[in-house]
């Protein structure tokens, strides 16, 4: 149950990140806090889009998801349930599989780093590696 309570946390945290990273791209902020200079380079790439909509939005979605799962696993009554441990792996993988792949089109396509999109993959790689653990230890 600690896992799941650590997950929601973390969610909570990538959540406000993504939205942040969302409300800029679609124009609430002027200007990215970013201390390096490079936030702006990589959410002005054609790689912060996808299917037509903004990637952090997708980020926004995913924390989401996994805030709610999170929590709803973590009530007393469905701690001995795996269907919470279940879901949580399948929303963190391909969470942290698309992170990995756009720290990898940071680093090798667009040629810059944005802290806020750092601190997110840092954040969807705990909660995956949270998830799962959680469902090796929750193997029947």
């Amino acid at each position: 149950m600690i896992r799941r309570q650590a997950i929601a946390l973390l969610a909570l945290a990538g959540f406000f990140v993504a939205l942040y990273l969302y409300l800029y791209k679609i124009g609430v902020y002027g200007e990215l806090q970013c201390g390096t200079g490079s936030c702006e380079t990589v959410q002005a790439s054609p790689y912060a889009v996808w299917l037509g909509h903004p990637v952090a939005l997708y980020g926004v979605l995913g924390y989401a998801a996994l805030l709610v799962v999170g929590l709803v696993g973590a009530r007393p009554a469905l701690a001995a349930r795996r269907w919470p441990t279940l879901a949580l792996a399948s929303l963190a993988t391909p969470g942290w599989l698309f992170s990995a792949y756009l720290t990898y089109l940071e680093v090798f396509v667009i040629h810059a780093l944005c802290r806020w999109c750092v601190a997110s993959a840092l954040i969807m790689t705990a909660i995956w590696v949270l998830a799962i653990t959680g469902l090796v230890r929750s193997a029947p």
